[in-house]
């Protein structure tokens, strides 16, 4: 089996990076931010949200609860807007979808390297056991 150092192993990781950064999915997303950022009213609710964060945090941090309560109920609304607009339900999409793929392609190779290494230590892949762990349980024998 051919071995492989650290830096082959990230430079394959850039490679595939690269390959990640050229799906459709990424490609939407980047159009979808890009519309985003282009649009003075949703910048403008964003800037809004942000203030209304901050705000928020000092009013929980000096106990005006009152003063919270309101504020977050406009936060809430101001969020609800935002929602609301197409192109942010696209984007939010779009950003799910690219979350999805890096989370396929982590656990994958997750998967693969725990089954690697289970397969050539001689191991149990369904049961998910190395091979010495095989070699040295025994099963079916009682405790007694």
């Amino acid at each position: 089996m051919e071995k492989f150092t650290r830096e082959d192993i990230v430079a394959r990781a850039k490679e595939l990076a690269q390959m990640i950064a050229n799906t459709e999915e990424v490609e939407f997303f980047k159009r979808a931010e890009e519309q985003i950022n282009e649009n003075q009213n949703i910048k403008e609710k964003i800037a809004s949200v942000k203030s209304l964060q901050k705000q928020a945090v000092n009013f929980q941090h000096y106990g005006k609860a009152e003063a919270l309560k309101k504020t977050e109920e406009k936060l809430d609304n101001l969020l609800k807007e935002l929602d609301e607009i197409p192109i942010v339900q696209e984007f939010k999409s779009s950003q799910s979808d690219v979350n999805d793929l890096l989370q396929l392609v982590s656990s994958y190779i997750s998967k693969t390297v725990t089954d690697e290494i289970i397969v050539s230590t001689g191991g149990d892949v369904l049961r998910g056991e190395t091979g010495s762990y095989v070699k040295n349980t025994h099963y079916g024998s009682s405790c007694s």
